[in-house]
């Protein structure tokens, strides 16, 4: 098992510095100069000129990637001589547009992100994994068909409709609830629960229907096993069988779509997050990508498909916890 893992984390690391260097020439691929971003239309050569120096665009590429790559461990200088300022570490870059390092405006907007894809998560698997279970259990009866067609509508529907739909009938008609205003759950509990609750819905409806459709077909297929049938006529209690044999045998492919989904929404879910005015990773990657601001962009993407190697790897491990014949692989 410990061999197997660190096989897995010596790729992760190979992956993310694959990663890096991807992102990093996306970043320069950009056909526009990008000290021409970091000021207004009052800029001057003169001006131009000193910024790209600042950041560093005018020496060669390799020496920048060195940079880059420097200032997320240990942090990094821009500019020379009496006109530096110090980006302290991890350091992803520094935006003109807002004024301010990239890390400070992501740590400022990941907890949000990281409060909406936890919460969502927790609901969708309980209620999906649990909606699967009990119509697998019930096949061609009518609790079967009728949750397969909640699940087919909330599948259907597009996340925006759903948190629009919950905006205008929980807090404009019914008046439920509060306008969405998003505070810290250390400042204020009860007012991040009355604003976090919409947006774990919505997203949960939509993820709990595909988790319910997975989950009853996993079930339905490992239950006509043999050694289900054997455990059955050993006289195991049906709950035992259910639990123990049947689900924990179709739990990998379910595994594996958590994992990625769960890393997907770490990585900003935008729409949901603009729908709710919630100030997220997703929500501050569009905010630069239409101010153009490359520094951000360029951090955004790194943090969000960093997000997905670890999943990657973390599903991995709980391959070989789930079965053992994967530690053979």
């Amino acid at each position: 098992m410990f061999p197997y893992i660190i096989r897995r984390f010596m790729l992760m690391i190979f992956m993310l510095f694959v990663l890096s260097v991807v992102t990093f020439l996306l970043f320069n691929a950009v056909p526009t100069d990008p000290a021409m971003l970091t000021c207004g239309k009052t800029c001057t050569p003169q001006i131009v000129e000193a910024n790209r120096i600042r950041l560093g665009l005018d020496q060669p590429l390799p020496v920048q990637y060195f940079e880059w790559i420097k200032g997320i461990f240990v942090g990094r200088t821009y500019g020379s001589g009496t006109q530096t300022f110090e980006c302290h570490a991890p350091c992803l870059g520094y935006s003109f547009k807002n004024g301010e390092e990239v890390t400070v405006m992501i740590k400022q907007a990941l907890p949000v992100t990281v409060y909406l894809a936890l919460g969502a998560f927790v609901l969708w698997m309980i209620f999906g994994i649990a909606s699967g279970i009990y119509a697998a259990n019930r096949k061609g009866k009518w609790q079967d068909r009728g949750i397969m067609a909640i699940t087919l509508i909330g599948y259907s529907l597009p996340v925006f409709l759903i948190g629009l739909m919950l905006l205008l009938f929980v807090i404009v008609r019914a008046n439920w609830l509060p306008y969405p205003d998003y505070v810290s759950p250390l400042e204020n509990p009860i007012q991040f629960f009355q604003t976090m609750i919409l947006p774990w819905i919505s997203l949960a409806i939509l993820y709990a229907a595909y988790y319910t459709r997975l989950t009853r077909s996993q079930m339905l297929e490992t239950m006509s096993e043999d050694y289900i049938r054997t455990a059955r006529a050993k006289g195991l209690p049906e709950k035992r069988v259910v639990r123990k044999h049947a689900f924990r045998a179709g739990l990998t492919p379910i595994v594996t779509s958590a994992g990625m989904d769960l890393a997907g929404l770490l990585g900003g879910a935008v729409i949901t997050e603009y729908v709710f005015s919630l100030p997220g990773l997703g929500r501050l990657a569009i905010d630069a990508v239409k101010d153009y601001d490359l520094p951000t962009i360029t951090a955004t993407t790194l943090v969000a498909a960093t997000f997905i190697i670890i999943a990657n790897i973390v599903v991995d491990i709980l391959y070989a916890a789930i079965d053992p014949r994967v530690r053979l692989s």
